[in-house]
């Protein structure tokens, strides 16, 4: 059984974090999307 974590702020976030996903799909059984928050970033989203 193969798990991924895929961390980021994701703020806003893109087609590309969607499509790094998709694919993770495909390589795991389980995939995480941590989402984090960075006092260096500000934020689009608050």
């Amino acid at each position: 059984m193969k798990t991924l974590v895929f961390p980021g702020t994701f703020d806003p976030i893109t087609n590309g974090h969607l499509d790094i996903i998709t694919r993770s799909l495909h390589l795991c059984d389980h995939l995480y999307v941590a989402i984090a928050e960075s006092s260096r970033k500000h934020p689009v989203f608050p």
